[in-house]
């Protein structure tokens, strides 16, 4: 019996182009194109450099902090703690296990919610599926820990820049808007998945359906110490960069949430405060934990400048950078380590800028084909009958139905969000509702479909088979779907901050 393949993500996004520029031929009013299929994709390019340049900076800087070890030492000694209080007899009531799963979740939900962790989890699951086993449960578990619950974080993001950030930039929409709701959607979404893993992890345990031998214990592996003083150093030069930036911006600091603004003049002194202060705690453990604290500062003051300063993606990309660059040097990495580090880093997440480009080449042909406008007439004529519930819905499972052949939410931002924006405004439902429809579409599907290769590199680090997790994981998958259908319908009849 032969296979079907499904093809390249490049060759999918070529044959959409190709398809676009025959419907130029055919569509009334078009505007035939023929060899502007090859310039489309310079064009593309052209139209997204400042997207492109940012997921690039972005992977830089993230790989130069990953190859620190910061994060997995953190949560390695996490998941130490917690072990430890199983002394407490509320802690054994409650389980250990039952615990560590929560925590763990929680810990790799708001990574994906807040700077959209997605391709480091493949680390992850090789740590934390040793822990599942030895706590009694079985590798399915271990995946849903780290893997599920980042992803699920990453559908319901408040903060992820390569969802929600491209996707309102692509709408015209002011950057992180509507945090609100998406931080109850997060929450909801969450709340569903945990109960869920645990419900299974449960039922593993009491079927007891481990081989002997597989509840090893596990210590903590042993990383090689980083230099301290070079942390040390960091956070000096730091300290003082950042209270000369206070010095000159910290007056001008406006809160504005929905219609309200709030003069907030102290809020970055605070900030520089509690940065001090946690610093000089982390420093005293080791330069690793500094490193964590960097990363977890860099967040902080993303949210702080978007919310007070208007920041954007060149200020974001700055911050960013800034990250990468102190951890390196914080680690005692040259600056040759540091920019070998940063390129690996754009090199590994190049694959997916490349696709940005690529997509853009679509809307090139539908715009230079002059054919988006009556795709979008048509479009709101086929679905005026079924009002805004049925074209919100029309819209959510159009997105869920892509993210099958292209898991890239940057790829598919770029594609969407330049039609689906404005056809939004012609239906009634607000641009903000259609940003959380693309987040839900995206995000869901990525954890079942063969075309990702996140999903499939973890499936491979924990040996599962695909039939396996497919089996296992469609049903949960479909439950998700009918939760964010759900959670979409608020957007249309109550009156939400942002949307």
């Amino acid at each position: 019996m032969i296979k079907a393949k499904v093809p390249n993500t490049y060759v999918i996004i070529f044959t959409v182009i190709l398809i676009c520029a025959v419907a130029t031929w055919l569509v009334p009013g078009g505007n035939p194109q023929t060899w502007q299929v090859l310039s489309a994709l310079y064009e593309g390019f052209s139209d997204q450099a400042g997207i492109i340049a940012f997921v690039l900076i972005i992977g830089g800087a993230f790989w130069i902090v990953n190859s620190t070890r910061a994060v997995d030492d953190g949560i390695m000694k996490f998941i130490s703690k917690v072990q430890s209080l199983e002394r407490f007899a509320l802690v054994r009531n409650l389980g250990v296990g039952n615990i560590v799963i929560v925590l763990v979740m929680l810990l790799f939900g708001l990574f994906g919610a807040v700077f959209g962790m997605s391709e480091e989890t493949i680390a992850f699951v090789a740590v934390v599926i040793p822990l599942a086993r030895s706590l009694g449960y079985d590798d399915i578990t271990g995946v849903c820990m780290v893997y599920v619950a980042a992803h699920v974080g990453f559908a319901g993001a408040m903060l992820n820049p390569f969802t929600i950030g491209i996707a309102q930039d692509m709408s015209g929409l002011p950057l992180f808007s509507g945090i609100e709701y998406r931080i109850l959607c997060w929450s909801v979404l969450m709340l569903i998945t945990i109960s869920f893993v645990l419900i299974y992890a449960s039922k593993v345990r009491k079927r007891n359906i481990l081989s002997p031998g597989i509840q090893e214990s596990r210590g903590e592996e042993n990383l090689e110490t980083l230099p301290v003083r070079n942390a040390w150093i960091c956070f000096a030069l730091l300290t003082a960069v950042i209270a000369l930036f206070s010095v000159f911006y910290a007056s001008d600091c406006v809160i504005r949430i929905g219609q309200s603004e709030i003069h907030a003049p102290w809020l970055l002194w605070t900030v520089d405060a509690l940065f001090v202060l946690s610093s000089l705690l982390s420093l005293r453990n080791s330069a690793r934990m500094f490193i964590l604290n960097l990363l977890m500062f860099t967040i902080v003051y993303l949210v702080t400048g978007v919310m007070g300063y208007g920041w954007y993606l060149p200020e974001i990309c700055a911050l960013f950078l800034g990250l990468g660059i102190a951890s390196g040097f914080a680690a005692g990495y040259t600056p040759d380590r540091i920019s070998k580090e940063f390129i690996a880093g754009a090199k590994d997440i190049f694959s997916a800028a490349l696709i940005i480009g690529f997509a853009a080449g679509i809307i090139v042909i539908l715009e230079n084909g002059e054919v988006i406008d009556t795709m979008l007439v048509s479009m709101a004529a086929a679905l005026e009958e079924s009002g805004r519930v049925g074209a919100l819905g029309t819209m959510y499972g159009i997105q869920t139905f892509i993210n099958l052949f292209i898991p890239s939410a940057s790829a598919k931002a770029a594609v969407t969000m330049p039609i689906m924006a404005p056809f939004s405004d012609m239906i009634g439902v607000s641009r903000q509702a259609t940003v959380l429809a693309f987040q839900f579409g995206d995000g869901f599907t990525n954890m079942i479909t063969p075309c990702s290769g996140v999903l499939m590199a973890v499936l491979s680090v924990a040996k599962i088979p695909y039939e396996k997790w497919f089996r296992w994981v469609w049903k949960f998958i479909l439950l998700l779907i009918a939760v964010g259908f759900l959670l979409l319908l608020p957007t249309l009849y109550l009156d939400l901050p942002g949307f």
